[in-house]
């Protein structure tokens, strides 16, 4: 029965049996669903964090008894079948508790981008001369001549100028264990072994000594550490290739899904090391999946590099993010020097070393670094703009003599936050719509499957179709024009895109969820409107647009332009470059000069505050229109019928 009260016989703990699972956890009397399901392990979608407003954590209460907070995002009927939110219920006795299919991670289809498949050979790219084929981490063979009445040279010095007979290597120093176990070492081979030197600035280290040649085997992995999705590569170092990739979902996404709701989450319930140890088992899951696949020992990988925004880097590293999400929003660290990678728990070499790249600011991670170095923009005479539209929607404009870069909360909306039926990129999310030649709808579905939801560009595509068609206006208001899709739902107005069927539920899109998607695509535009007006670039100056990410690559981008998400260009001028974060690592682990390169653009990059600059607001509330109060930046758009 709802809001029961609690019984003093019910303080001694409750135990909780997830359904279908059967997980099992007892928690206190009072406990909140939510973060019962998080100790037992049971994935919740919680895109709000537990705050209460997003709506899709249902659950359904089988038996026992708990009090909830009243709410608007159920209705009547759910409520009467004990269908609750799970973050703002508590616990009052033993319960048995069914969590919808709707919330099983592995029911859902994770949007590798193509370019984790396509981009699978990188050693032309380097040996064209683009960057120097030099990776950060190398396995060299080296015969050294052995020591004589003649020749009393030191084993450690003798190993130095067998190293620098290869390469050049002026600075170099060695760790103690390895210093330690040397001479024995040298002695039993011969001085004929196999050494593994990493980079670290203008110093070589000497990371390990093996007796024999092992040079071959020299692996890596490149990481892209997503909010969402963490996507891994698995590299041979020795002939600079792809062998594998694979991808998990973010464990993190429990707490939240955006990163500001994790770090809240995380103050709230001293929750670092809980946030660190879900990445750290991620990547590790990942590394063990590909050398396992590839029957390689994990002691043969010696490298991995890391690209993310600022925040997923120090969850990674549990450095202090707090400052993150406060005034004046200043990262704990941006240039990160490789550590050894055993020391945030990852499963490789226990020498192996972790590097990762460095970022701008605490909203433009290295993953943007990433994206620029892998579009060569900071090479470039013509101007470009790279947009990256996930969680945030990252931008940055300009050339090889200048660059700036501006970050907006912009992407939630477009990854199902605040929509009524929206959700992630997932089976069964509509990712393709638009109204036929009769006036019907048509649509695409992830999959091919019965349609559960709309994704990021589903929502795009719906809101570009309602406007060209005349069903909204110009300021995203329903026109009340008698349409038959439009109908009165708890929300007020909304339009039905599909009917409900035996096999799937009815999909509206409300009058709130216009107005969410309107004020995200305006943070996007506002922030690419601001980089332009402060560097006095107009749309005809535009030589290329890069749209990066896993959204970006399956946005339409006439639709993107109608609604004015995007600046008006010509479609010849736009480039889906697809995951350049993991892409840009690579190119960093295959090439000292590339790290390089990648440092120089961290550093020289001016970052826009948008929150204190002054022309920002006034540009955001310009574009809550669509595609924008002033037309005239939107020749080629075709308004909606009257």
């Amino acid at each position: 029965m709802r809001n029961t009260r609690m019984q003093e016989s019910e303080k001694k703990g409750c135990t909780i049996r997830f359904e279908p699972s059967g997980l099992k956890i007892k928690v206190p009397a009072g406990t909140v669903i939510l973060e019962a399901a998080h100790k037992a392990g049971a994935y919740l979608t919680s895109i709000c964090g537990g705050d209460g407003y997003c709506g899709k954590c249902t659950v359904v209460i089988d038996a026992g008894q708990f009090q909830s907070r009243p709410t608007t995002l159920l209705t009547a009927d759910e409520m009467r079948e004990n269908v609750v939110l799970a973050c703002q219920t508590k616990v009052l006795s033993d319960m048995i508790i069914t969590v919808p299919k709707s919330h099983t991670l592995e029911t859902s289809q994770i949007l590798m981008d193509s370019d984790a498949h396509r981009f699978s050979e990188l050693a032309g790219e380097v040996q064209a001369g683009v960057f120097t084929f030099d990776p950060l981490v190398r396995k060299l063979y080296v015969e050294m001549s052995q020591p004589t009445v003649r020749d009393h040279t030191a084993d450690h010095e003798r190993l130095y100028l067998g190293i620098r007979q290869q390469i050049d290597a002026p600075i170099m120093q060695t760790g103690y264990r390895v210093l330690q176990r040397l001479p024995r070492l040298l002695q039993d081979s011969d001085y004929k072994a196999t050494v593994t030197i990493g980079r670290r600035g203008q110093t070589t280290e000497v990371i390990d000594v093996e007796a024999g040649d092992h040079s071959k085997r020299n692996f890596a992995v490149a990481v892209d550490l997503g909010t969402t999705t963490v996507v891994a590569h698995l590299m041979d170092l020795a002939e600079a290739t792809t062998l594998d990739t694979e991808a998990t979902y973010n464990s993190q996404i429990n707490f939240g899904e955006d990163y500001i709701r994790r770090i809240i989450y995380a103050e709230q319930n001293d929750a670092f090391d809980e946030m660190q140890n879900r990445i750290v088992g991620d990547l590790n899951n990942l590394i063990v999946t590909l050398a396992t696949r590839q029957r390689i020992d994990l002691r043969d990988i010696t490298t991995v590099i890391c690209a993310g925004n600022t925040a997923m880097v120090h969850f990674l590293l549990n450095l202090d993010s707090t400052r993150i999400r406060r005034e004046p929003y200043v990262a704990s660290a941006s240039f990160v020097p490789p550590i050894r990678a055993a020391e945030v728990g990852i499963q490789i070499s226990k020498r192996g070393l972790l590097y990762c790249l460095p970022s701008v600011a605490a909203y433009v991670g290295s993953d943007i670094v990433a994206g620029v170095l892998k579009t060569r923009i900071f090479t470039k005479e013509g101007i470009s703009l790279l947009a990256d539209i996930g969680t945030n929607g990252e931008v940055v404009l300009g050339n090889k003599d200048w660059l700036v870069c501006a970050s907006s909360s912009a992407g939630p909306a477009f990854e199902g936050s605040g929509v009524k039926h929206g959700m992630r990129a997932g089976s069964g999310a509509i990712e393709k719509l638009c109204f036929g030649r009769d006036g019907f709808i048509e649509y695409k579905t992830i999959g091919d499957a019965p349609p559960v939801g709309i994704c990021g560009s589903g929502l795009l595509d719906t809101l570009a179709a309602l406007l060209t068609e005349g069903i909204i206006d110009r300021t995203g208001r329903f026109r009340a024009d008698g349409h038959p899709g439009l109908t009165e739902g708890d929300e007020g107005k909304q339009f039905r895109l599909v009917e409900a069927s035996n096999n799937h539920h009815e999909i509206t899109i409300t009058q709130a969820d216009i107005d969410n998607l309107i004020r995200s695509k305006a943070g996007v535009f506002a922030s690419i409107k601001v980089l332009m007006e402060s560097t006095q670039t107009k749309a005809q100056d535009l030589d290329t647009v890069y749209l990066a990410g896993g959204f970006g690559n399956f946005l339409n981008v006439g639709r993107a332009v109608t609604i004015g998400m995007l600046p008006d260009v010509p479609p010849e001028k736009i480039q889906f470059v697809g995951n350049t974060s993991i892409a840009g690592a690579k190119t960093v682990l295959l090439s000292r000069k590339a790290l390089e390169a990648a440092e120089e653009i961290a550093s020289s990059m001016t970052y826009f505050d948008l929150m204190s600059h002054p022309g920002y607001m006034d540009e955001f509330t310009r574009a809550n229109f669509l595609p924008h109060t002033d037309l005239s930046l939107f020749p080629s758009v075709t308004l909606g019928k009257a």
